[in-house]
């Protein structure tokens, strides 16, 4: 087990956007010095340009940011975005949780976007948006795809037969002649990243170095970091919750109240609810916690289960949560919360974004990942590098918890 804590800078909201003075023109003045890969004169005569992105909500925590400085530094460009779902299926029973996909909740929120495709998880969707975006003649399609790189080359071309097309470029085998003929298809090229070629940088310094090489802009380190615009209305529903729950008034004098979060998309990064249920167990038998409400995160297709397996148990003062209705039921609860625990996803990107320290349960594979706010962050990394997050024990967290100043 590794236990890391350190101080660092934060920024406040300010719908959607970093604070007006973290955007200072003072770090946008030798852009057009720069070389970058999309010619300054291109973007100047363009109107519009299309990014292409699988997003998950951890990527687009910090990139959010990096669209935030590309709007403040081109506002005459129209930006719009193509959420690719690669979760696509013909299965008609699968189309109704894809479509209520959290990320689209926040995106709908962000100002600099002029149109999202967030309707690709069909086949027959998938081709309506193709037609769509083929009829805008976008000028600029950048792709800022990770996975199957070569795929979305193709895919940007296809948008935009006659626009100038840059992506992501990862080093291909001499014998692999369909990967070399899609990558023809781009204009230009950002090199792939791993942990090697970017040793100590966090995924957000990647992400900057991105636009940087893109659009020759430089995104400081003070606005790379997550900001959330909470609506009033999903605030005053987490009071309203925190209320039903028998919670107390919130605030500075609140009781304690702990957000734990076991899962994620991949089996490797997630902990099993037995393990939260014995956290919470071991927590209340500890004078310093006692008295502490728990929150424990659900995703809407364990809930079942997981009503059945704390039924069992009758914890007090432990309630269930799932954001069935708009992800922004979860950064609201999240941000009343005086401590969050979870595994390396989301959760733990946004308890930086609302501010709330959090203790992050990890592996060892992607250190990039790890929460940007030092000072409101622990992070737990198992002992080896193969280790999952299941091999870190409760003992661990409760050692954990005598780093946090609540």
């Amino acid at each position: 087990m590794k236990i890391s804590s350190e101080q660092t800078l934060k920024l406040d909201s300010w719908g959607g956007h970093a604070q007006p003075g973290a955007f200072d023109t003072d770090w946008l003045a030798d852009t057009a010095a720069r070389t970058a890969l999309v010619d300054r004169a291109l973007l100047a005569r363009a109107d519009r340009i299309l990014f292409i992105a699988h997003l998950a909500l951890g990527d687009f925590t910090y990139l959010q940011s990096c669209f935030a400085a590309f709007a403040h530094a081109f506002p005459h460009l129209k930006i719009d975005l193509w959420v690719d779902e690669r979760r696509r299926t013909r299965r008609a029973a699968d189309w109704p949780h894809l479509k209520k996909y959290a990320l689209y909740d926040w995106l709908a929120e962000c100002p600099c976007f002029n149109k999202v495709y967030d309707e690709t998880y069909s086949p027959a969707l998938y081709k309506a948006s193709l037609q769509e975006a083929r009829q805008q003649d976008y000028p600029i399609v950048v792709s800022l795809a990770v996975l199957d790189r070569h795929k979305y080359a193709g895919l940007a071309r296809k948008i935009s037969p006659h626009g100038f097309v840059v992506g992501q470029k990862k080093r291909v085998r001499s014998y692999d002649l369909p990967k070399h003929l899609a990558y023809r298809k781009l204009d230009a090229f950002i090199s792939a990243y791993n942990t090697a070629s970017h040793p100590d940088q966090h995924i957000s310094d990647i992400y900057a170095d991105w636009f940087t090489q893109l659009f020759g802009i430089t995104i400081p380190p003070a606005a790379r970091y997550p900001v959330l615009s909470i609506p009033d209305r999903w605030l005053d529903y987490a009071h309203g919750q925190f209320a039903a729950w028998e919670f107390g008034a919130t605030g500075v004098t609140a009781p304690k109240v702990v957000f734990l979060n076991a899962y994620s998309k991949s089996v490797e990064r997630s902990w099993p609810l037995e393990r939260v249920i014995e956290l919470i167990c071991t927590m209340q038998r500890d004078a310093a916690w006692h008295d502490a409400g728990f929150i424990v995160n659900v995703v809407p297709e364990d809930l079942a289960r997981a009503r059945a397996l704390f039924a069992r148990h009758d914890l007090a003062r432990t309630h269930l949560f799932s954001a069935e209705d708009n992800f922004f039921q979860l950064p609201a609860i999240l941000s009343l919360c005086k401590l969050i625990v979870s595994v390396e996803t989301a959760v733990m990107h946004l308890a930086n974004a609302v501010h709330v320290p959090v203790i992050a349960l990890m592996r060892q594979k992607n250190p990039e990942w790890a929460p940007i706010d030092k000072h409101n962050s622990t992070v737990i990394t198992v002992a080896r590098r193969d280790d999952w997050v299941d091999r870190i024990g409760v003992d661990e967290v409760m050692a954990a918890l005598g780093w946090q100043t609540l």
